[in-house]
């Protein structure tokens, strides 16, 4: 039976036995080695061309997201607007982010106000999304739906599954659009916890 062939180190001369072999090279031997030494692992290989805008967002478009109306009401007045590109991004302190486009027609209103509450959407609130993610003027967007004025002034959707009542204490720039980062004043919870979430270019039911 052959001998099994000889294991070569995978550690790249990290392990204790390595060092200590190493250790015992003399100073040639030891800037041999370093020279022959195998790299820890393969460089990474360009995936091809830059990713196009086309590309992208077909790919963003399998990425799912909760449905929200974000509000505002203010100085610069009452705004809205439906938005899927908010998340978490501490509980120490509360904390929520909202990417929004500087091109929006609601932009001004919300950099104006400072002030803001996302409006998580139920599985019946599809019209409203619609409603609020259109042309449609901004006082016709508010009579759809009931309101409840918030500690900082933003309208909280009644019937909402879940509203974060926010002021804006940091804001940043990149590409199209700002992220709003918020400190979370206050949260309301709805009676069921179901909500709206858009996958695929689709609404669907959750």
């Amino acid at each position: 039976m052959a001998d099994a062939p000889e294991r070569k180190g995978g550690c790249g001369g990290a392990c204790g036995s390595c060092r200590r072999s190493a250790a015992s090279l003399s100073a040639p031997e030891k800037e041999d080695a370093m020279m022959h030494a195998q790299p820890l692992a393969r460089p990474v290989e360009p995936l091809g061309l830059a990713v196009g805008r086309e590309a992208f967002r077909e790919g963003m478009s399998r990425l799912g997201a909760a449905v929200t109306v974000v509000t505002t009401d203010g100085p610069a007045g009452r705004a809205g607007f439906t938005a899927s590109a908010v998340c978490s991004v501490s509980d120490q302190p509360p904390s929520l982010l909202v990417c929004l486009n500087r091109s929006a027609s609601v932009f001004d209103a919300f950099s104006q106000n400072g002030a803001l509450c996302v409006n998580v959407l139920g599985p019946d609130h599809e019209a409203l999304s619609r409603l609020f993610g259109g042309r449609t003027p901004m006082a016709e967007r508010f009579e759809a739906a009931d309101w409840t004025a918030s500690v900082s002034g933003a309208p909280l959707l009644d019937g909402a599954t879940a509203s974060f009542d926010c002021r804006v204490v940091e804001t940043s720039t990149f590409g199209s659009h700002d992220v709003l980062f918020c400190h979370v004043l206050a949260v309301r919870l709805g009676g069921e916890a179901a909500g709206l979430v858009y996958f695929d270019r689709r609404y669907h039911r959750v």
